[in-house]
């Protein structure tokens, strides 16, 4: 299946081609956009910052005790956090995340990524890696502040993610691994990972939405990386990418992988664009089979129906219009034909053609599912078994 590419996702990472161009003149020169500014530029930030708060505010306070006051400190409590909460969680998961730097003849980029043995095996964004091309290097990040070396074990642009190897390293903390098909809209969820190549940082929110279909681009078949995303409003930046995204138990339900941007006056996107709220994660249940595969130094496969889809031919029919159907596919056997509008698989409502390869990606291959789809007004059905994109 293949359709044109949505040009309203960005991944959440950070990349850097050569030298940044001009900044714009700004219009207002207000004191958070210095204080933004100098957090984003290097190690210094946070010195630099505090110089520019303390120099704009002339009537600070004196560092020197009032008599007059009756104000005393409060006594912080050192006691554990409460089971369950925000910082109980950072504290089991932030052991198990690491930063990912990665340099190639193209370019330089940063994002993150779950530990999963014990012995370096790391679960990343193939869009986070694929930078390093042939001969790029490969740096992880620890919690613990040790470095070392990595190599690809594999990658998989259709759901744009990818495992490496961490060199030489050893009783690495692996994350747990949870399941997604578990989660429910409203749930509480915690975002780890190196927003703006800030490690460790700790975001929090709810999952706003289930199998929002996002699709980011195409692999060099013209294949789309579209996938059934988690959707949160815990905020998901630049450097995100290849991070957790986690229950409320510490267990990871999804791979934060890409952000929706806001569009500029022009129409086009801001490259730089932060967080709005519209964060989205890979599910984990659908990729940890493929997963497997990439770590076994094994080829991934895909689950296919063997046809094309296209968008709306008019503004009366719904579904995924068929514009080809692949001769000997699991789509010609039960039936499918061109001019067919999918409108259902399984239970799963199929409004468009991203929505289609979103759900199709999320079984594998030799699954039965139940398709449903109309024709010249009249709705039809029937059970297909999904075929392998490797064979």
């Amino acid at each position: 299946m293949s359709t044109t590419p949505s040009h309203d996702w960005s991944p959440s990472d950070t990349y850097s081609f050569g030298p940044p161009p001009e900044p714009p003149k700004k219009r207002r020169a207000g004191l958070a956009a210095v204080i933004a500014t100098s957090l984003i530029v290097g190690g210094g930030a946070g010195l630099g910052g505090a110089a520019v708060w303390d120099s704009t505010h002339t009537d600070a306070p004196s560092t020197s005790a009032d008599p007059s006051s009756n104000a005393s400190p409060i006594a912080q409590s050192d006691a554990d956090a409460p089971e369950g909460s925000v910082e109980d969680v950072a504290a089991r998961v932030l052991p198990s995340v690491v930063k990912i730097d990665v340099t190639g003849a193209e370019g330089s980029g940063s994002g993150s990524g779950i530990i999963l043995t014990s012995d370096g095996t790391i679960l990343t964004n193939n869009h986070v890696v694929e930078v390093a091309g042939e001969s790029g290097r490969i740096t992880v990040d620890f919690a613990d502040g040790t470095t070392a070396e990595a190599t690809i074990l594999g990658t998989d642009p259709l759901t744009d993610t990818a495992v490496i190897k961490a060199d030489g390293v050893s009783d690495l903390t692996a994350a747990t691994i949870g399941k997604s098909a578990n989660l429910n809209v409203g749930q509480e969820v915690v975002a780890v990972g190196s927003p703006f190549g800030l490690d460790a940082t700790v975001t929090s929110g709810i999952v706003s939405a289930l199998n929002r279909p996002v699709n980011v681009g195409t692999d060099e078949s013209g294949n789309s990386t579209t996938y059934p995303a988690i959707q949160t409003d815990a905020a998901i930046n630049p450097g995100n990418s290849g991070g957790p995204l986690v229950d409320m138990n510490g267990a990871v339900i999804g791979i934060n992988s890409s952000i929706r941007t806001a569009a500029s006056q022009s129409g086009f996107e801001q490259s730089a664009s932060g967080s709005i709220g519209l964060g989205f994660a890979i599910p984990i249940d659908e990729v940890m089979p493929i997963v497997d595969q990439m770590s076994a130094g094994e080829t991934p496969t895909h689950a296919r129906l063997g046809l094309q889809v296209g968008g709306q031919q008019d503004g009366e029919t719904e579904g995924a219009p068929v514009t080809q159907v692949t001769p000997g596919s699991t789509a010609e056997q039960g039936g499918l034909e061109v001019g067919d509008s999918i409108t259902m698989v399984d239970d799963q409502r199929i409004s468009d053609a991203d929505s289609l390869v979103a759900t199709i990606r999320s079984y594998r291959p030799g699954d039965t599912v139940k398709v449903t789809w109309v024709r010249n007004g009249e709705t039809q059905s029937a059970e297909f078994v999904l075929d392998s994109d490797g064979e």
